[in-house]
């Protein structure tokens, strides 16, 4: 069918910009003045990972849109699709309608041939799209081609509500007194269903499509957010799903999947929302009736160890996987609603609700960012499904098969639906489809275009993410990806109501030509616009340092823009440095000096190693062609190796110099100290003595060798004292140790004999805290601290404590609770929620502070009462 193309209008072009000091910009003063807006940048040479295409599925989208799209993903999924039987193409709609069956619209003499589904995937196979089909975990589907219903008034007495103007006689379950209808007959409306239905349903599927590898159904959902079935289809399941329910329904269910269609992908457990990740449908459905502490301390969690639902979930199908060899979960798939008042399906009519709708995106991602709903706590959701999954069942994939941001018949609906797909492939989520799609008239469905067919040609926004940074992600976010061999593409969302100008710095690459820029903004709803955003060359720069080229763009009010930029990344390494010469050579050091590198965009820095025999002293950068080695010791032969590296990160050849030796006026070495003695052994230290060494001139200091294996360090000096403690050392490992002696003049004599000493096991302590810095920026930070239970037992509480050493300072902490003292102490203990931890298992807390100058990691301890 001919593809569905948007118009796209061609403006005239910003004006050119005149080039001003390296690096500076000067933005269009035509049209209309427009605010400053943040710095964008984008970093051709900062790592990038795969974008995977699957991320921009929709449910249910209509051909048109879809064939337009090219769209990659489509989910036949919801509440109705629960219980669905199709041989007689006929679905139980729950309490979304009465709970009634509802037969599909095929002629009942061709069934199953031309069911809702088959109708689905044949859509699917014309504008190639994947196609998601949901499988029953209920264990029921419709008894018959029928209308009956759950709850009739007639048998089960007078309800609140009832299909009034279709079957008055179907209720919705609820007593006027507003208790539920108890005691209903399943089989009213259904039979049961297993896994023998999911084989034969398989068994017409791919006899009539082909396998998931041949173009047939590729994905499965293991049904729909089955821990709220107690409430969407309690007329067959009243009571919560359990832990183990889940579990074993979705080794029988995924198992016949992978029976029937080895090749077939399973997304589950496809849980409702926030809560699914840490509960069953049982402590859900038993929580909400009894409320207070039964939300730190759920029953059906406390009975599993107090581990988290969807860790347990993960660990669970990972265990199957290591007894029976089959994988029977591929995505792990958590349904994404944004819970703040008024935001998802919501309208675009309140100001203040659509600020939060372009707030709330950072629920996605941001470890600061805390959820302005119920939730009220950081959700960073896509980082979080893959720390689960990288934790307890490493090798499957995260999915988001429904959400929804609401308005996306407007255009702040738009705005927010393109940060969600810029966030989707920033954040590395694997697969998502929008639930509700937009019309192919909506603000919504161009959100899609931008990223999809921006130029109405079928451009698409690349498939591996470059990283890109705003100033200001509240204003304007920004998101950049290059298909290989292809140009960059960048997606920039205005936020605000008025037209910003930001300069956009393209890092450690080079730009062949002005950008085409297309922009989707309030001013015309109908229409994508066409620009150029003029390019300011690079100045030619040998040793000033690197000069970035800058663009000068200019973002509508209320604006999506796709630009294109012909980029060359930066691949030519430096030039090698040339020779270099020593000089300055004293008692304590030299200084080296060398002709600089060349390169085609600058050396931001040279990288210097000096080793003394094969021992590596040390590694030094320097912006200069000049360093100077100090606190060397004397008679020693140095070597050193210089090498230049460019912002791209590209190094040069090296260049070595050497053996430099330090003059010195003592002729005689020391003699070799006695054998050192071992004492006061720890599993991590010990303390070494040995008889002294003698020099004809004193002997200045003493030096401890110490080697593992094959490798040979410095273990610490002395300044002449003939005993050391030596500490860092590993648990159940084999050392050696020997002294030498050093003179005034910097010779060293002899080693002495070695002494092997072995380290006693490390005692067993009950927890482990392991800190790491995720990002930093000037004056700020974002660390994480992961515990983790080192016992056998379960840990019901801990507290982990450290000090900094460099000034830095926590403002905030999330997931614990923060104490600080004096000197840079800082402590943090569990809250209510996370202070079990299970034997082997983990929890992370996190952390936002304040720096100056350095911000080394800390080396936190762990304890639990």
């Amino acid at each position: 069918m001919p593809r569905r193309t948007p118009p796209v209008r061609t403006l005239v072009a910003l004006a050119a910009v005149p080039l001003l000091a390296a690096g500076a910009v000067a933005l269009p003063a035509t049209p209309a003045a427009a605010a400053a807006g943040p710095s964008l940048t984008i970093d051709l040479a900062a790592p990038r990972h795969p974008i995977s295409p699957e991320i921009y599925g929709i449910n249910g989208a209509g051909e048109a849109l879809a064939e337009e799209l090219r769209l990659p993903v489509r989910r036949w999924g919801g509440n109705a699709t629960t219980r669905y039987d199709f041989a007689t193409d006929t679905t139980n709609r729950g309490a979304d309608w009465f709970f009634e069956n509802v037969p599909g619209s095929a002629d009942p003499a061709d069934l199953p041939n031309g069911s809702e589904t088959d109708v689905f995937v044949e859509q699917d196979r014309r504008t190639g799209t994947d196609t998601i089909l949901t499988v029953p975990l209920i264990g029921w589907k419709p008894k018959a081609r029928d209308y009956s219903c759950g709850f009739s008034i007639a048998k089960y007495g007078p309800q609140r509500r009832n299909d009034a103007e279709w079957r008055p006689d179907c209720g919705d379950g609820v007593k006027p007194d507003g208790t539920f209808v108890t005691g209903n007959d399943p089989r009213d409306t259904s039979v049961e269903a297993g896994a023998d239905y999911v084989t034969d349903w398989l068994e017409h599927l791919t006899g009539k499509y082909g396998t998931a590898d041949g173009g047939g159904v590729r994905f499965y959902n293991l049904d729909n957010e089955p821990d709220i079935w107690h409430s969407t289809h309690r007329d067959v399941h009243p009571a919560g799903t359990s832990y183990d329910e889940i579990r074993d329904r979705t080794v029988e269910i995924a198992g016949a999947v992978k029976a029937a269609d080895p090749a077939a992908q399973t997304l589950g457990p496809v849980g409702w929302g926030w809560n699914s990740l840490f509960m069953s449908g049982h402590d859900q459905e038993t929580c909400n009736r009894l409320g207070g502490t039964c939300w730190s301390n759920p029953p059906d969690r406390a009975a599993h160890g107090g581990e988290p639902f969807g860790e347990w979930y993960l660990a669970q199908l990972r265990a199957y996987e290591q007894e029976h060899g089959v994988r029977l979960l591929d995505y792990f798939d958590n349904h994404w609603y944004p819970q703040g008042s008024g935001v998802a399906f919501g309208n675009g009519s309140d100001p203040a609700t659509n600020a939060l709708r372009l707030r709330s995106t950072r629920n996605l991602w941001d470890p600061a960012y805390v959820d302005e709903s119920w939730i009220n706590d950081t959700t960073r959701l896509v980082p979080r499904m893959k720390e689960m999954v990288a934790e307890n069942y490493p090798g499957t994939k995260t999915a988001i098969t429904e959400y929804n941001w609401g308005a996306l018949d407007h255009i702040n609906g738009a705005l927010a639906q393109a940060d969600v797909l810029g966030i989707f492939g920033r954040e590395g989520l694997d697969l998502a489809t929008l639930w509700a799609g937009p019309d192919a008239d909506d603000p919504g469905a161009y959100a899609f275009r931008m990223f999809r067919d921006y130029d109405g040609q079928g451009g698409q926004f690349g498939n591996t993410s470059v990283k890109a940074v705003s100033g200001d992600q509240d204003k304007l976010s920004v998101y950049a990806a290059q298909t290989p061999g292809q140009p960059l593409t960048v997606v920039v969302v205005n936020k605000t109501g008025e037209d910003l100008n930001s300069a956009i710095r393209l890092a450690a690459g080079d730009l062949n030509s002005a950008v085409t820029a297309y922009q989707y903004s309030a001013a015309d709803l109908d229409t994508i616009t066409s620009t150029t955003f003029q390019t300011m060359p690079r100045p030619p720069c040998v040793d000033c340092g690197a000069v970035d080229p800058t663009l000068a763009g200019r973002f509508p009010a209320n604006s999506i823009t796709t630009f294109v930029a012909d980029v060359a990344r930066d691949t030519e390494p430096p030039t090698t440095p040339g020779p270099a010469e020593v000089r300055d050579v004293n008692s304590t050091g030299f200084t080296i000096d060398w002709p600089m590198s060349s390169d085609n965009v600058g050396v931001d820095e040279y990288e210097i190693s000096l080793w003394n025999g094969k021992v590596e002293v040390g590694t030094v950068t320097s912006v200069s062609s000049i360093y100077r080695f100090t606190g060397l010791t004397r008679g020693e032969p140095y070597h050193f190796f210089i090498r230049a590296k460019d912002p791209a990160g590209n190094y040069s050849g090296e260049r070595s110099g050497g053996p430099v030796k330090l003059p010195f006026s003592d002729d005689a070495p020391p003699t070799a100290p006695g054998t050192p003695v071992a004492s006061a052994l720890t599993p991590t230290s010990v303390t070494l003595t040995w008889p002294a060494g003698t020099d004809d001139v004193g002997v200045a200091r003493y030096e401890v060798v110490m080697v593992v294996g094959d490798v040979v360090s410095r273990a610490g000096n002395t300044n002449g004292a003939t005993t050391l403690t030596v500490t860092g050392l590993t648990p159940r490992r084999t050392y050696g140790f020997a002294v030498r002696a050093l003179d005034t003049a910097g010779q060293s004599g002899p080693l002495s004999p070695f002494v092997d000493v072995t380290t006693p096991p490390a005692e067993s302590a009950p927890c482990m805290a392991a800190y790491r810095v995720v990002s930093q920026w000037p004056g700020g930070f974002h660390a994480e601290v992961t515990v983790r239970n080192m016992g056998t037992t379960m840990m019901n509480a801990w507290t982990v404590s450290w000090t900094y050493t460099a000034g830095q300072r926590v403002d905030r902490v999330w997931n614990g609770t923060l104490t600080t003292g004096a000197a840079g102490a800082v402590s943090v203990h569990n809250v209510v929620w996370n202070g079990a931890i299970p034997p082997g298992r983990s929890t992370v807390f996190g952390m936002t502070g304040t720096w100056q100058g350095t911000n080394p990691a800390p080396a936190p301890t762990c304890a639990s009462p």
